[in-house]
């Protein structure tokens, strides 16, 4: 995986921190410097260790799927980016806003770290470097969260919903390029 396609990868998995924060500005009103940079480390920190748990888990039994790893990863990425686009997609507009402080926090960026974990699994079947693959996605998660939470207040969740189904799209189709890579190559 080329390091273009992990910025691409880190940006599609940062999408929903960010609609999560534009929706949490919303909610929230205008946040501190202090909050913005707590709510980003927060997310961008769940989003770097998430992949490397999935990472952890595809690289034990990588040696008994390396025939079918292309398919694999094609698979958890065509699931978890089309899943985001959907659950975007039916997401209802009055739906209640994010939870708040510190816990909710944590909950939401957990709960939108557990595509990172399967997308960790495929990193690990596409035998590609975690040590450089967690860090971007974290440090990308950091700055997209710090734009949503600074940007949440006047944007609102509307350009949120629209950016997730995109990067769900966008998640689905690196999966295609890879199983064209691998069965076309």
């Amino acid at each position: 995986m080329t390091l273009l396609s992990l910025f691409v990868l880190a940006f599609g998995l940062s999408i929903d921190a960010f609609a999560a924060a534009l929706g949490r500005g919303a909610a929230n009103g205008a946040p501190s410097t202090g909050a913005v940079l707590k709510g980003a480390f927060v997310f961008g920190f769940t989003e770097m260790l998430t992949p490397i748990i999935g990472w952890a888990i595809g690289w034990t039994f990588a040696g008994w799927v390396e025939a079918i790893d292309h398919w694999i990863a094609f698979g958890l990425l065509m699931a978890v980016g089309l899943h985001m686009a959907w659950h975007a997609w039916r997401r209802e507009e009055d739906e209640e806003p994010p939870r708040r402080g510190l816990v909710g926090l944590i909950v939401t960026a957990f709960g939108t770290s557990i595509d990172a974990m399967a997308v960790g699994v495929s990193l690990a079947l596409l035998d590609v470097d975690i040590l450089v693959a967690a860090p971007i996605i974290g440090a990308t998660t950091f700055v997209m969260t710090a734009i949503g939470l600074s940007l949440g207040r006047r944007i609102g969740e509307t350009v949120g919903h629209r950016a997730e189904i995109a990067a769900g799209f966008g998640l689905a189709l690196i999966g295609c390029g890879i199983l064209w890579a691998h069965t076309m190559a």
